[in-house]
């Protein structure tokens, strides 16, 4: 039995009622209605926010300014509000591949985001691909939320950072357009950097679990769904762009084997390339929900991929999807309730409403 408690958050007297939603989420199940987070999918990258009256020498001193990045976070939560499903979170984050940089990869800073520039030129070089957890970047990550830790004092929860193991990671290390032409020319060593991207997995997660949990914080990262157990969020982004047969073959056993190792999975499947390997995911049953990404552009509207959502749902894995407000009565008309996590951005004055209609449904 998972063991559970009450988290203390002045901006969420609700903690309790509000995982008891995610709870039964996980399992498919619904106790009054849908699980609301009031936020669109990386809302994080697409807007820059600052305090004023500061400067760097470089994005990379203030990405890496600790106070800086805790103060800023701490600003922007005086005026908001976290009703329905959405939570308080810091989540100390140098960009989305910063697990790569735990090996010695450097990162190329932008304003809202970071990159990885490639390391591995020649296949001998993967000797050279170890952990270092007292590299800089180890070291910062476990600074911010050691840091965090010490100031959050129930004002929100703190949780862990972005983590890829895997496929991704392993496209980081080489360049993605250069792993597609590996993937043809150098099957065997592909499987050897995949294996070395996914090795340390376990390790680097339950380092920062510990140190959460030591704290009475969840496991929660940037998707903002907490666990009292250990949340993990698999995905394979790059999975775009190589065959179901390759699929199977190179990165279906790594992900069988990394979502064993926590309690809750969410797999967040990033466009309709990566949904041709969704028959896959489906049959592993460690794998609780999938995050459907629709893309933009000619993906839009929602309702032409509802078939593609009840599948999901029909395979017995709860949806976490993004919905805009013009499209929630048509999207509400056509789909099973259970098992639905909506992401919605919308003004906190209308949030009320859409709470209030989504009783209903």
């Amino acid at each position: 039995m998972e063991k559970k408690w009450t988290l203390e958050l002045e901006k969420k007297p609700d903690f309790d009622k509000a995982m008891e939603r995610i709870y039964a989420w996980y399992e498919q199940e619904m106790i009054d209605r849908p699980p609301i987070r009031f936020s669109a999918h990386n809302a994080e990258y697409s807007e820059a926010h600052f305090l004023k009256g500061r400067s760097w020498a470089s994005l990379k001193d203030r990405w890496w300014d600790t106070d800086y990045q805790i103060e800023l976070f701490e600003d922007q939560l005086k005026n908001s509000v976290f009703n329905a499903e959405t939570f308080p979170i810091f989540w100390p984050n140098l960009g989305p591949e910063v697990y790569t940089s735990f090996y010695g990869v450097e990162l190329e800073y932008k304003e809202v985001t970071s990159y990885a520039i490639p390391n591995i030129k020649d296949w001998s070089q993967l000797n050279d691909l170890k952990l270092d957890v007292n590299n800089p970047y180890f070291r910062k990550i476990d600074e911010m939320t050691n840091a965090a830790l010490e100031r959050w004092a129930g004002k929100y929860m703190v949780g862990y950072t972005d983590l890829h193991p895997g496929l991704d990671c392993a496209a980081a290390f080489r360049d993605p357009q250069q792993l597609c032409i590996d993937f043809l020319i150098d099957p065997h060593e592909v499987k050897q950097l995949i294996d070395i991207s996914s090795r340390d997995f376990e390790q680097i997660f339950n380092y920062f679990d510990s140190i959460l949990k030591k704290h009475n914080q969840l496991s929660v990262a940037w998707m903002g769904i907490p666990s009292f157990g250990k949340m993990h969020i698999p995905s394979c982004d790059i999975a775009s762009m190589i065959s179901p047969q390759q699929f199977e073959e190179f990165i279906l056993p790594g992900i069988q084997k990394e979502v064993k190792l926590v309690s809750h999975n969410v797999f967040h499947l990033d466009g309709k390339g990566v949904a041709n390997h969704v028959d896959h995911l489906l049959d592993i049953p460690e794998i609780n929900a999938i995050q459907w990404v629709q893309g933009v552009g000619d993906d839009f509207p929602i309702m032409q991929w509802v078939p593609f959502i009840k599948k999901i749902q029909a395979a017995g894995k709860s949806v976490v999807v993004d919905v805009q407000v013009s499209e929630l009565e048509s999207f509400i008309s056509e789909m099973d309730s259970k098992g639905l996590m909506l992401c919605i951005a919308a003004d906190e004055k209308i949030q009320p409403d859409i709470i209030r209609r989504i009783e209903k449904w």
